[in-house]
C-alpha cells in the first residue's frame, strides 16, 4: 500500500474550496464580535450570582427560578433526562425539584469571563431533602453554567449538570 502524501498546496486547495461560514458556527461570528459592545463585569459579580441562583431556589417558587434563565436559555439538569430548552420546560423542571428543597454549596470553581459572556464551571454538593422522609441527600456533581446579558441583566443561557460519575467522598 503506498503512503499518502498531503501537500501544503492540497491543504490549501480544499480550505479554499470548503469554507465555513457563520451558518456553520453561529456563536461565532466575526463581522458580529467587532461591533459587539461587551458588558462589563468582574469575577466577584459572577461569583455571586451562585448566591442568587441559590437564594431562588430557597423560594420554592418555579417561576423566581425560571426567571433567572435567558429567554433561549438551555437547561441540562442532573434529575432529568430531557434537555430543557424553552422557560415553560425550564419552570417545569423546576416544580418537581423544588420539591426537594435543593440547597447548593460550590466546592469548585472557575470563572471565565468574556465579551457578553461568563462562564462557571466546577463541581458543586446538592442538598436534596425527601419531602416524606425528612433524609437528606448529599449529590455531588459537575456543572456549567454559562451567563450572557440580556435586556440589561445577565442570565443564564446555558446550565449543565451531571452526578459524578465515580464515587466520591
Amino acid at each position: 500500500m503506498k503512503p499518502v502524501a498531503i501537500t501544503l498546496t492540497a491543504i490549501a486547495a480544499l480550505a479554499i474550496a470548503a469554507p465555513v461560514s457563520a451558518k456553520h458556527f453561529p456563536h461565532h461570528n466575526p463581522a458580529r464580535s467587532h461591533s459587539a459592545q461587551c458588558t462589563p463585569v468582574t469575577t466577584t459579580q459572577a461569583s455571586g450570582w451562585f448566591d442568587s441562583f441559590n437564594q431562588a431556589w430557597a423560594t420554592k417558587s418555579p417561576a423566581a427560578v425560571t426567571a433567572l434563565f435567558a429567554k433561549d436559555a438551555v437547561l441540562l439538569a442532573t434529575l432529568s433526562n430531557r434537555p430543557r430548552t424553552a422557560p415553560a420546560a425550564i419552570e417545569d423542571y423546576f416544580v418537581t425539584f423544588l420539591k426537594k428543597s435543593p440547597a447548593g454549596t460550590i466546592d469548585t470553581s472557575t470563572i471565565k469571563i468574556g465579551c457578553n459572556s461568563v462562564t462557571r464551571v466546577g463541581t458543586w454538593t446538592v442538598k436534596l431533602t425527601d419531602a416524606a422522609t425528612g433524609k437528606v441527600t448529599d449529590v455531588k456533581a459537575r456543572y456549567s453554567f454559562i451567563y450572557k446579558p440580556e435586556n440589561g441583566t445577565w442570565k443564564i443561557d446555558h446550565l449543565h449538570s451531571s452526578m459524578m460519575p465515580e464515587p466520591t467522598a
